[in-house]
């Protein structure tokens, strides 16, 4: 049990209970480490982080001033800067420690799984987050339109105070909606490739699929303006669409296995 400390598992990824408690136990800091680190970095370019995520807000403020609405992101309370910066610059480094943390994940789980398992995993991995990303991207576009709108609804002759609290919020939990939803078609391929739902399924589900995403980006989407949930909707249907055509073509792919080899044996 001692000669597994700090080692390489042994063949078929078996491991005593304590060296496993072990292992997690390490790979927990070594995460932790990562994300402490990257929230001290984070913190020292707070300026920078602070313009990128307020842009969306100075873009549409002129546009505000034009209907005659004035609109300020204020921070309240004797410590709500010191707190602000803090929630900025931990979840910058949490975000820019992803990578680490996520890898710390991955290899305490892939030494369970068989090889053919593991590649499709790393492939999955490899391929979310580039379209996480993308997501929350162009949530980062439709940002000012949604943030028009809603500041919009001020009534003439009063004024709109908006906490950063709140703004960040709003930014991140757009970001994430975004991002998640573009995770759509991995999920599918995943649950394909598990044998849970194949292509011919997810065409006789189509239809009501589709109506699910609208629902979904209309209740999701923070702002109430048709053009954001389209703008979350309609790249969520063209994902699935992937998906369904990917999953046709791994289902093609295990029919022509299975019967080689039942003509290799005629």
């Amino acid at each position: 049990m001692a000669l597994l400390r700090g080692k390489a598992r042994p063949p078929g990824g078996t491991m005593p209970l304590m060296d496993h408690l072990r292992e997690l136990r390490g790979r927990l800091v070594k995460g932790v480490l990562a994300i402490a680190v990257g929230t001290i970095v984070a913190w020292f370019f707070y300026d920078q982080i602070l313009e990128f995520l307020t842009h969306p807000y100075n873009d549409i403020k002129p546009l505000l001033e034009e209907r005659g609405i004035e609109s300020n992101i204020v921070i309240t309370g004797i410590g709500g800067a010191f707190q602000f910066q803090l929630k900025i610059s931990f979840v910058a480094g949490l975000i820019a420690s992803s990578p680490i943390w996520l890898w710390q994940a991955w290899a305490f789980i892939l030494p369970a799984l068989h090889r053919n398992e593991k590649k499709w995993a790393l492939l999955l991995t490899a391929t979310g987050a580039p379209l996480f990303i993308a997501g929350a991207a162009l949530a980062y576009v439709v940002l000012p339109k949604a943030i028009n709108v809603l500041i919009g609804f001020v009534p003439d002759g009063v004024d709109s105070l908006v906490t950063g609290a709140e703004y960040f919020d709003f930014i991140i939990r757009m970001m994430l909606v975004f991002g998640v939803a573009a995770e759509i078609p991995l999920v599918v391929v995943l649950l394909n490739r598990l044998g849970v739902v194949s292509g011919k399924q997810l065409a006789t589900a189509r239809p009501w699929t589709i109506v699910g995403i609208f629902v979904f980006a209309a209740v999701a989407t923070p702002s109430t303006d048709p053009l954001s949930m389209l703008f979350l909707a309609v790249p969520m249907t063209v994902l699935y669409g992937l998906a369904e055509v990917l999953a046709h073509l791994a289902d093609r792919q295990r029919r022509r296995a299975q019967k080689e080899p039942s003509g290799s044996l005629g």
